[in-house]
């Protein structure tokens, strides 16, 4: 018995294919319209993703043009589904856009006489010219270009601080847990590293921390959190040093989550609530959604942000 003779894949179908990829463009051409600062300045995994949703959804577009044939049976049924993935994809891709930085982030990228500033497309070094032993590693927030966080850090450097920010693959610190590890065999000269985050970033931090506490050489000794907590309870596990700085306003690491995670912390883990900030104080990329509503300007917000992380790092230079 013969197969039957393929037919045209249905109509339905061959326009539910241009549509998804007509979709995929449209999403690839909204991020560069409205982030395109952010994607330029990521981690390289986002803007290959971008790159190859343009060329498969070109190549569907291509091809739909064809009257290709589709039998009836499990090659259609792929069909169907390969078009159900793609679309997902492009929801996906809509939802890893990131957040670009605004000023005065970008300011604060500029190198001077205090502070050398070196971008590359997994981190900015915050380098100053003179330093000392101790390093900071900081997770971004989630989704949230690096440069962001910029102003808030810079005064660590020119506290005389290195400061290492990262670039995290499609903008997750869950993808990047390597990076207190690569820091520290690039950087030998750095005998004492603090790790830091916001949000996300912090959660990350702090599993960096409690794995590197111990360490024979170039331990963590600190802890430092910008609206952050810890996932799991580290107040037996944890030497380093932490400081926790939050916003009474914060909408999405709210004030009462943060009093929470006293008992995930050591009994000396110190905390800075900073009136009237909320959770997108903590650095330069606008608002975000299910916020709170600030009672302080960005700007002194963002200054005694600064202020507490240099007091912190500097109570543990060596």
């Amino acid at each position: 018995m013969t197969d039957a003779p393929a037919a045209p894949a249905p109509a339905w179908l061959r326009w539910a294919e241009r549509a998804v990829a007509a979709l995929a463009l449209a999403v690839v051409a909204w991020a560069l319209a409205t982030e395109s600062g952010g994607i330029v300045h990521a981690h390289p995994a986002y803007p290959i993703l971008l790159g190859v949703t343009v060329l498969a959804a070109a190549a569907v577009l291509i091809l739909s043009l064809r009257a290709r044939s589709s039998r009836a049976g499990w090659r259609r049924v792929l069909r169907v589904g390969g078009t159900v993935v793609a679309l997902g994809w492009v929801a996906g891709l809509a939802w890893l856009r990131p957040a670009t930085a605004e000023e005065p982030a970008l300011a604060a990228m500029r190198s001077d006489g205090a502070v050398t500033v070196v971008e590359s497309a997994t981190r900015i070094v915050m380098a100053p010219h003179d330093g000392s032993g101790t390093a900071v590693l900081f997770q971004p927030g989630a989704l949230v270009d690096a440069r962001a966080y910029a102003a808030v850090l810079r005064p660590l450097a020119e506290a005389g601080h290195t400061v290492i920010i990262t670039k995290q693959p499609l903008g997750i610190a869950f993808l990047d847990v390597g990076a207190l590890d690569a820091a520290r065999q690039e950087r030998p000269e750095l005998t004492r590293w603090v790790v830091g985050g916001h949000s996300l970033g912090g959660v990350v931090a702090s599993m960096e921390a409690d794995a590197d506490d111990s360490a024979d050489t170039q331990p963590v000794v600190g802890l430092l959190l910008f609206a952050s907590y810890p996932a799991g309870d580290l107040s037996t596990s944890l030497t380093a040093a932490v400081e926790s700085i939050s916003g009474s306003e914060d909408g999405l690491s709210t004030p009462a989550a943060i009093e929470a995670s006293r008992d995930d912390l050591p009994a000396d883990a110190h905390f800075t609530v900073v009136d009237g900030a909320v959770h997108a104080f903590f650095g330069d990329y606008g608002t975000q959604a299910g916020d709170g509503t600030p009672t302080i300007s960005h700007d002194e917000a963002r200054a005694r942000i600064g202020a507490a992380a240099v007091a912190f790092v500097d109570s543990l230079a060596g």
